[in-house]
């Protein structure tokens, strides 16, 4: 195996690792979701509640050292609740940009079938 490939193959390890001592008995379930992070993709997790899914995503984003942030998603949700909004500063007499929760490293998307 190349040097790189190793690499990535020790560091998806200490990532699955460190979720494991959070999240246990969901293997297949860590090692897809840091597939999909490594590969700069979405993972959809549909399941009961009270399974570890919110868990799964903060010990996730701890592992890699980013952030976390939840979205519930609701009938009403604006996009800028989204992606954030332009707020007016009168200290400095100018509009100063406040980020939404879609500017987090790891997003969980909750009850998205709400929105």
């Amino acid at each position: 195996m190349s040097p790189e490939i190793e690499e990535v193959r020790e560091v998806a390890g200490r990532i699955i690792e460190n979720v494991e001592r959070v999240i246990v008995g969901k293997r297949e379930v860590i090692e897809k979701a840091v597939v999909a992070l490594l590969c700069g993709g979405h993972v959809l997790i549909e399941d009961v509640p009270g399974v570890g899914k919110t868990m799964l995503a903060r010990a996730l984003a701890k592992s890699i050292g980013g952030t976390f942030r939840r979205i519930q998603f609701t009938p009403d949700l604006m996009p800028s609740d989204v992606t954030g909004s332009s707020v007016y500063n009168q200290r400095e007499g100018d509009f100063v940009f406040r980020e939404g929760p879609i500017f987090a490293n790891v997003v969980l998307a909750d009850e998205i079938n709400r929105a």
